[in-house]
């Protein structure tokens, strides 16, 4: 199918890797919800997706919905002996080994030590398999950058950004942005990832995240693309002093507890990034786990807010996003086409093969996976899979749900 153009939330203190649109998005209104409450299945474009309520989530046996329960029990035993070649468990000293003697791997972030491998899979909104303890609130590393486009997005339907293409500096910490290299940056520029902001945030300059060369010569905003930390964070910034509250805070109010996600999450930043936001002083979060910190989150809770996007945005009789937020965030990158703003995308099958053209992904490294597929009203969370073992368990779960196809 062709690509459509177009914390808890408490802020806590320090105590106690890595990675893995083109089409303008005005002020949206609230659309006129066509679902049932929460907890009953929808009806629509999206075919019958139930939407599980805070606390619960239902069950189906896969052969009820047409799955493959043998082909579906592949791709979970391909998940959890992917764990072999997926990051150690101890998860500060792997990072530390891989910063080694760079002179910006000071880890200014918590870290914790990840559970064993994890996962769901959810078929028109019911679990039809899960692995592992799925509840267990693990670091999810660049994962966490799609959260953070999401509050983007939420505050582009609320009016709070005037769009897009609105120049960043032009409403809010304009001293970022003074420089002639920073000024003509827009939001879109920084959520796609091809802003080339220069500069220091955190102690940790630009070129310590530089990926494609710390010496390279720095293009015009907008016409380079290059995945890179610092200026996510930037991006985090920008949005604390848009909301003019933490983070943590408007995710949980705005995304999470509409959604019915448990109350065990946690999003943190670095013992470095706190800052003064309305004569208040807050810790600006992190986009991932790069020097620790980030979100923090259980598999399940991937879930829902993977759910969320399968239905566009909407959650029982709630619009949580507006469908052209979400057709903005998925639509691709003209300059990288596999990514959107802070989703990875399969456009002509680059990133799965396996899997369809119109699927997107939050991945973040270790690996940590919420695949989101269109196509076959499906949602698969996997914690801890070696990323070569990605595609095979995509292949197996396809299989199995277009088993009559």
């Amino acid at each position: 199918m062709a690509r459509r153009v177009a914390s808890t939330g408490r802020i806590l203190a320090p105590a106690a890797l890595f990675l893995f649109v083109a089409a303008g998005c005005a002020r949206q209104a609230q659309v006129a919800p066509a679902t049932t409450a929460a907890g009953a299945p929808a009806t629509g474009e999206l075919g019958a997706v139930y939407v599980p309520p805070p606390g619960r989530w239902e069950r189906r046996d896969p052969q009820a919905l047409g799955v493959d329960p043998g082909r579906l029990a592949e791709a979970v035993r391909i998940a959890e002996r992917g764990e072999a070649d997926a990051m150690p468990r101890d998860l500060e000293a792997a990072l530390t080994a891989r910063l080694g003697q760079d002179p910006y791997g000071e880890i200014v972030g918590p870290m914790r030590p990840r559970g064993p491998a994890a996962g769901l899979i959810v078929k028109d909104g019911y679990i039809v398999a899960e692995w592992g303890d799925a509840r267990r609130v693990d670091m999810t590393f660049s994962v966490t950058k799609s959260y953070l486009a999401t509050l983007a997005g939420v505050a582009l339907d609320r009016g709070l950004l005037r769009g897009l293409d609105e120049r960043i500096g032009a409403s809010v910490v304009p001293e970022r942005f003074a420089s002639e290299q920073n000024s003509p940056i827009t939001w879109r520029m920084l959520l796609q990832q091809r802003s080339e902001w220069e500069g220091e945030l955190w102690g940790k300059p630009d070129v310590a995240d530089r990926r494609a060369g710390r010496d390279r010569a720095l293009r015009e905003p907008g016409s380079f693309w290059e995945y890179n930390d610092v200026r996510v964070n930037l991006a985090a910034l920008a949005l604390l002093h848009v909301w003019q509250r933490p983070l943590p805070e408007v995710l949980r109010e705005r995304v999470m507890d509409p959604i019915g996600a448990s109350p065990t999450w946690q999003w943190h930043g670095y013992r470095t990034s706190w800052t003064e936001v309305a004569g208040r002083r807050v810790q600006s979060v992190s986009g991932g786990g790069h020097w620790g910190g980030g979100l923090w989150i259980s598999a399940r809770d991937h879930a829902r807010f993977g759910l969320l996007h399968l239905r566009r945005g909407l959650w029982g009789e709630r619009r949580v996003l507006s469908r052209a937020w979400i057709d903005a965030a998925t639509t691709p990158t003209a300059i990288r086409p596999v990514y959107g703003m802070m989703w990875w995308l399969n456009t002509d099958r680059g990133l799965y093969p396996s899997a369809p053209e119109s699927s997107f992904f939050a991945l973040g490294g270790g690996d940590n996976v919420i695949w989101v597929d269109p196509d076959h009203r499906l949602v698969a969370v996997l914690r801890w899979i070696g990323r070569s073992q990605t595609d095979a368990f995509i292949e197996r779960v396809v299989a199995a749900v277009e088993r009559d196809s």
